[in-house]
């Protein structure tokens, strides 16, 4: 396993790439990856399936047991989950995107509620793969584990 590939390191002085945890069999979630990716304003991210060994070892080093209910953001050795996660990771977009980050200021319990009532129902509405997904030769440097 290269380092890029290990799983994340809880060293402060070392620099570690925002990393983007995702449900690899939810089609929403494979959608919303290609979106990032699509509209990163430089390529920061790096992305892993919560189901890989990356992303297992990465939500257990964190405390998360259990599969999420959707993305996880881990950034500067603190993780974000829910909406924060992806209102955190609007962040890394170009505009107008970015300015999606603005919701922030709207009260958690109200933006975890939308959240959660869609993760409830993402594989009924969006679908769900059989697989995690490949990524590209273009995009293999991306995604860990």
């Amino acid at each position: 396993m290269t380092r890029e590939n290990s799983p994340p390191s809880t060293i402060a002085s070392e620099k570690v790439p925002p990393v983007v945890l995702f449900d690899g069999n939810c089609n929403l979630c494979n959608h919303s990856v290609d979106f990032v990716l699509r509209h990163e304003r430089d390529q920061t991210l790096r992305f892993a399936p919560s189901e890989s060994a990356y992303g297992r070892a990465a939500l257990s080093e964190h405390g998360i047991t259990g599969p999420p209910d959707g993305i996880v953001l881990i950034e500067n050795g603190r993780v974000y989950q829910r909406s924060t996660a992806s209102l955190r990771l609007c962040r890394y977009l170009r505009a107008p995107w970015r300015w999606l980050s603005l919701l922030s200021v709207m009260p958690v319990r109200i933006r975890d509620g939308i959240y959660g009532w869609i993760a409830a129902h993402r594989y009924r509405w969006f679908g769900k793969s059989a697989a995690c997904r490949v990524p590209t030769p273009e995009l293999q440097s991306r995604f860990l584990g």
